[in-house]
């Protein structure tokens, strides 16, 4: 049986992937979701002291881009080259994504190994010649098989992903014998239940390959924008054969075996739903023919719809992420979509929704109670923390609380990838501390002149200050620059060291904010909104 990256021999690294994103337009808010969640799950496990890798990229090969391309005027990979480093790139870093590294399936690092990875599956007889003729989707560079379309009004055959009709493509091209491999991953499903998630996904492709397989067609002869096949250059590479292969190429596959021994296979697959069968059947088996470990997770996201539609540029409903950090702002941006939508499943985006979370939760709940109990430091004890002399029971609670909140968020976000969760548990923290405070009422405990009132009212302000100090480690995978102006004010950064090297495992361990840090009253995490941009 293949081993899966939860059971990699000698692999020192988490390594993480996004899908390559096609470069046939510029990205819009679904690949910024599956990024961002990719970036939360990456810095999660380094919070946790772990070596992480991080890959992300661009799949830029096929039909569909080099049909863009000429409608544009532009050779395809001038087309590629402006897309990436005018779109793709700027947004990644304007969205504070901490990627590892960045392919493209036109680098030579990359085209040079999928040749040597086919031609080493044709010289072990897995791939033959042969001829096809079928629906294709060039939106989704796939043949489709007949029961998958759909039928419109005039009773023309469409993709059910991109609503357009299907081409019917004939051609002689060279097969891998996918066949062979159903029985194989079947019984790879069976003994690794949780490699498709979420269980709906791996229902849906469990009861696919239960149907059978047919063999897989890798090459195209009709166009010529992409890899030649190494023993016949009249044919290029199949595009979807060329960009899962980024997962190993990136790690050095065939050029660097030391980097690849230590990350390869990767512990985890972020993809959308409507690439499921590429990467849980597809790849695998791929992998299986060449003798390689298969991946730990393969985890699909559901879709972002507006309007009942998948968000896309071909529906016109491809919202610029950029329109809505100039708005909200980046960290509240990160925050939003894995907060309010259960990964895996499809959820609806909608500006009303995003004001009134951004407005309740992180403005009112999380916002106010830093600047609250910062200024309240600063006018009691002159702004350095107290110490802590007369808890009680109600400290114990909100001792206990953040243990719990640091033990489900750990779970749920770095196992289970159930990032809503996960940030649930952090929030409900920050309700409990906001009910502390208001039930324990510091502004009149200050009243109190005596020894006693005093203490009282330092272990007040303490407890929530070390709450925050919590806080702030366990959100700042999710939304690092709010976390690190949190950690700045509570005059961690001087006293703890880096935010970045705080292990979230160890966040719920009382105490850790000394007594005397000295703490100020910064910028507000979350300004108010200003109306709606026409």
């Amino acid at each position: 049986m293949a081993a899966t990256g939860s059971e990699k021999q000698g692999a020192t690294a988490y390594y993480v992937s996004t899908p390559i994103y096609y470069v046939n337009d510029a990205p819009h808010l679904g690949h910024a979701y599956t990024t961002v969640a990719g970036d939360v799950l990456s810095r999660w496990h380094r919070q946790r002291g772990e070596k992480v890798w991080y890959l992300t990229g661009t799949d830029e090969h096929g039909q569909k881009i080099m049909r863009t391309a000429e409608a544009n005027n532009v050779t395809p990979q001038a087309w590629c080259d402006k897309l990436v480093e005018e779109a793709w790139k700027p947004l990644w870093e304007h969205l504070n994504i901490a990627n590892d590294d960045f392919i493209r399936t036109t680098e030579k690092r990359h085209t040079d190994r999928v040749q040597e990875f086919v031609q080493d599956l044709y010289d072990k007889d897995e791939i033959y010649k042969g001829g096809y003729e079928g629906p294709y989707c060039v939106g989704c560079e796939e043949y489709k098989l007949p029961g998958d379309l759909i039928e419109a009004e005039d009773g023309t055959k469409l993709c059910p992903v991109h609503k357009k009709p299907v081409e019917i493509l004939k051609e002689e091209n060279y097969f891998f014998k996918l066949s062979e491999y159903g029985p194989k991953l079947l019984e790879f499903y069976a003994n690794n239940p949780g490699f498709i998630q979420p269980e709906s996904a791996r229902n849906e492709v469990v009861n696919f390959v239960r149907q059978g397989l047919q063999d897989l067609s890798i090459s195209r002869s009709t166009f010529d924008w992409g890899i030649p096949v190494p023993w016949d250059e009249k044919h290029v590479i199949y595009v979807w054969i060329d960009a899962l292969l980024n997962y190993a190429t990136a790690v050095g596959y065939g050029a660097n075996q030391e980097k690849f021994d230590g990350t390869f296979p990767a512990d985890v697959h972020l993809i959308g739903k409507d690439i499921l069968r590429f990467h849980s059947v597809i790849w695998p088996a791929m992998l299986m023919a060449q003798g390689l470990p298969l991946p730990g997770k393969v985890v699909a996201n559901g879709w972002l719809m507006v309007g009942g539609e998948k968000m896309s540029k071909s529906n016109l409903t491809g919202i610029k992420p950029q329109d809505l950090t100039s708005h909200f702002g980046v960290d509240a941006y990160r925050w939003y979509f894995l907060r309010a939508i259960a990964y895996g499943s499809d959820g609806s985006f909608s500006w009303e929704d995003f004001t009134a979370r951004y407005t309740s939760e992180l403005a009112n709940d999380y916002g106010n109670l830093a600047s609250r109990v910062a200024a309240m430091v600063g006018k009691y004890f002159g702004g350095a923390l107290p110490e802590a002399t007369a808890a009680g029971e109600a400290e114990k609670a909100v001792q206990e609380g953040l243990a719990k909140a640091v033990a489900t968020a750990d779970r749920k976000i770095g196992e289970e990838l159930d990032f809503q969760a996960g940030i649930l548990a952090i929030f409900d923290f920050v309700k409990q501390v906001n009910g502390y405070i208001t039930e324990q009422e510091p502004w009149k405990v200050a009243k109190d002149a005596s020894p006693e009132g005093q203490a009282r009212l330092a272990t007040i302000l303490y407890t929530a200050a070390e709450s925050l100090r919590g806080v702030a480690v366990l959100l700042n995978a999710v939304m690092p620059e709010t976390s690190q102006q949190l950690w700045d004010s509570l005059g961690a950064e001087a006293s703890l060291g880096a935010l970045s090297d705080q292990r979230v495992q160890d966040a719920g361990t009382w105490g850790r904010l000394p007594v005397g840090a000295t703490v100020t009253k910064g910028a507000v995490l979350f300004p108010r909104l200003e109306e709606k941009p026409a």
